[in-house]
């Protein structure tokens, strides 16, 4: 067994048990911590399988701007998280349930699972050869040429989902001053000033 394989199987069971501790951790910033633990192993596979480029795609976004994210969004908000465990334990039951089923339905799947005959040439038409093209390149290809529109089809669901948020979260108080750009453009000078000739021991 060689040092790749020795990290493979060390990136895979950090994945395996950080993704566990995400779910059973009472502490949700330690969950957020284990999470970056599982985006980090995650990107170290990838580089193993020779796709830097996806590696720091995975470290950068995900872990430089999700999880971090998240942590500052659970370390600020003020949750009453014995009053939400309270909430879910009553959906306890169905979400068991559900569980068992999903973990059936792997089962069945896994066990009636066989590879195509045709399965190495379909993988190699989608990927090129390393020694040819860059893997940077090939996933340019195939995002931006085979996949183009699916590409643009799911930037505009996230757009859309983007200004549904925005809308549902927005609303107007009552009391509260806001900024009117185009008053503050469109203001005379002449009106929006005026000189007080203040006399010695007295006020306005």
């Amino acid at each position: 067994m060689g040092v790749a394989d020795l990290a493979f199987y060390a990136f895979a069971i950090t994945v395996i048990a950080a993704g566990l501790l995400v779910v059973v951790s009472r502490n949700p910033v330690h969950s957020v911590l284990w999470l970056i633990l599982a985006f980090l192993s995650s990107a170290g596979l990838f580089v193993l399988l020779g796709a830097e480029f996806v590696a720091m795609l995975l470290v950068i976004v995900y872990v430089g701007a999700v999880a971090v994210l998240f942590l500052f969004v659970v370390m600020m908000l003020d949750i009453d998280f014995a009053e939400l465990k309270a909430g879910m334990a009553r959906y306890l039951p169905l979400a068991s349930l559900i569980g068992i089923i999903l973990l059936m339905q792997m089962g069945l799947l896994f066990g009636a699972w066989s590879a195509a005959d045709t399965a190495m040439e379909n993988r190699a038409w989608l990927i090129p050869d390393p020694a040819e093209v860059h893997n940077t390149r090939a996933l340019g290809r195939l995002l931006y040429d085979e996949y183009f529109y699916l590409f643009q089809a799911a930037g505009l669901i996230l757009l859309v989902a983007m200004i549904g948020a925005i809308v549902l979260t927005l609303r107007h108080r009552e009391g509260v001053k806001r900024q009117n750009v185009l008053a503050q453009m469109y203001r005379d000078p002449a009106k929006a000033m005026e000189l007080k000739d203040v006399k010695p021991g007295q006020g306005l």
